[in-house]
């Protein structure tokens, strides 16, 4: 295990979810925050001629948001609440000295509304990074 949260005897805490599962999530969270919001809902115009552009709008059946939220909703739960946890943590809800009292809240807080809820967060894939930090884990290497 890694060292990390605070002090040199701290011991990175076992987490449900695999830190790649994290970071590929953390990947599509970044692909979901560039979209912007939709300036005209249908064109009627072939997309080449657009430049493509409604790729990067945020449209209600965006494959993005729907593969971010399918990838939450198929996780254990275990592994939400981690998602959770991490989430705030790296949003500054906690400390990760307070690891296991972040992650008993976010095991209360938990619902079948995870996925939504996370994929609501515009800075989803920052603050799941800055959670990982904060254990003294990350998604390079």
């Amino acid at each position: 295990m890694k060292r990390g949260i605070g002090s040199e005897d701290a011991e990175t805490p076992e987490l449900a979810i695999p830190v790649r599962k994290v970071c590929f999530i953390i990947a599509k969270a970044h692909e979901f925050d560039v979209k912007v919001a939709v300036t005209e809902p249908d064109t009627g115009s072939n997309p080449t001629d657009d430049n493509e552009v409604a790729v990067l709008q945020d449209h209600d059946d965006d494959p993005v948001r729907e593969e971010l939220g399918s990838l939450i909703s198929e996780l254990s739960i275990d592994e939400q609440v981690d998602l959770v946890a991490l989430t705030w943590l790296g949003r500054d809800d906690g400390q990760a000295a307070d690891w296991e009292e972040v992650r008993q809240q976010a095991a209360y807080a938990h619902n079948k509304r995870t996925a939504r809820y996370l994929c609501g967060n515009p800075l989803l894939g920052d603050h799941l990074e800055a959670g990982l930090d904060a254990l003294g884990l990350s998604c390079s290497g």
